[in-house]
């Protein structure tokens, strides 16, 4: 018998992360590793009437395809893929990595010809003009890389997204509101003094439709207007599969004009210089779920964690008011529980990641 934990997290993505309506084309991605879920998932897709499209990978990032295709095929969607893309009504991708070190032996130039090809279905989905959800189900890989049991990550998993998300989307929104009315937000702890600007921006309640897990609230900061340092000194930073230790990034007109780290520096490095939109801010986040309090070295729930924040490099939202473009989009995640503070205009409103409000 299936888990009936897994239905109801089939249930929650399906009727709630996307709302699926009869008639629908709902474009369902996944990986083998998560077949529990995504056998569920398409069984309630055919119960709202609507029709599941299937689209299975070995790999996160294109696998044996990613690896032998001459470049200038690797840059362009096949056409029928573009078409899914473009004509999809939903999109529902469900992630199990048999190996968290995946896509970590291409190059950058590789991994950047990849990013790109999916640009169509970015352009929609970061401009929130399709609805759609990012799923984590629990792999065996993903347990070893967080030190836990198979069954201690499946509890884990379940526990992050198996929440009152009407009550979550309430307290998220108190929090939101209050940077909404903040122009200047200020991040403090070891090593770290941040100004950034949210002025005219709207910030973005992640209760359950975007990424599963969901918990946090994130925004679009003005892209000139970050100033200073932040030092990621509590965790990694984690992207496809590498590690950067210790990262260091000074920002000067919104620009990093100066990064470092204590180990993965030349990987770290490479990211920052894949375009031009990468040395920006895309995203200023804010995690807020209960159920999330320690770091497994996935972002998907590592930047959700309850007192943190995390900055993307890369890529912004545009339904939040961003105008950064790149290929890239890395989340890396300060932990402000030791001896952090956030300020809004001004005013403390997290100390050691309890909120003040």
């Amino acid at each position: 018998m299936r888990d009936p934990r897994v239905d109801e997290y089939a249930r929650l993505l399906v009727e709630r992360s996307v709302g699926v309506q009869p008639g629908w084309q709902v474009c369902v991605r996944g990986t083998p590793e998560a077949r529990p879920l995504i056998e569920s998932v398409l069984e309630h897709v055919a119960r709202a009437g609507a029709y599941p499209i299937l689209q299975m990978t070995f790999e996160l990032l294109g696998g044996p395809f990613a690896r032998e295709a001459p470049l200038e095929l690797l840059q362009e969607p096949a056409p029928l893929q573009r078409r899914i893309w473009e004509e999809a009504d939903a999109f529902i991708s469900i992630w199990a990595p048999e190996d968290t070190r995946e896509g970590s032996d291409l190059s950058a130039e590789r991994r950047a010809a990849v990013q790109q090809a999916a640009a169509p279905m970015r352009e929609r989905t970061m401009a929130m003009a399709v609805p759609w959800v990012i799923a984590e189900y629990p792999a065996r890989a993903s347990a070893a890389e967080a030190g836990m049991t198979l069954e201690e990550y499946a509890r884990f998993t379940f526990d992050a997204v198996l929440l009152d998300w009407d009550g979550e989307a309430a307290r998220m929104r108190r929090i939101a509101d209050v940077f909404d009315a903040a122009d200047e937000v200020r991040v403090v702890g070891p090593g770290t003094d941040l100004h950034l600007s949210l002025a005219g921006r709207t910030g973005a309640v992640d209760d359950g439709h975007v990424n599963m897990p969901g918990g946090e609230v994130f925004y679009a900061p003005v892209e000139d207007s970050a100033e200073g340092v932040v030092e990621f000194s509590e965790f990694p930073g984690v992207y496809y599969g590498h590690e950067v230790v210790g990262a260091r990034l000074v920002f000067d007109g919104g620009r990093i004009v100066d990064a470092s780290a204590r180990s993965g520096e030349d990987f770290l490095l490479r990211t920052l210089d894949t375009d031009e939109g990468a040395r920006r801010l895309g995203e200023l986040g804010i995690g807020c779920n209960p159920g999330i309090q320690r770091f497994v070295k996935n972002v998907a729930f590592d930047e959700k964690i309850d007192g943190t924040v995390h900055l993307a490099v890369g890529n912004s939202y545009t339904f939040t008011g961003g105008s950064n473009v790149s290929a890239i989009h890395w989340d890396i995640v300060k932990d402000l529980r030791p001896a952090g503070e956030l300020y809004a205009d001004g005013r403390l409103v997290q100390q050691r990641g309890r909120w003040l409000i």
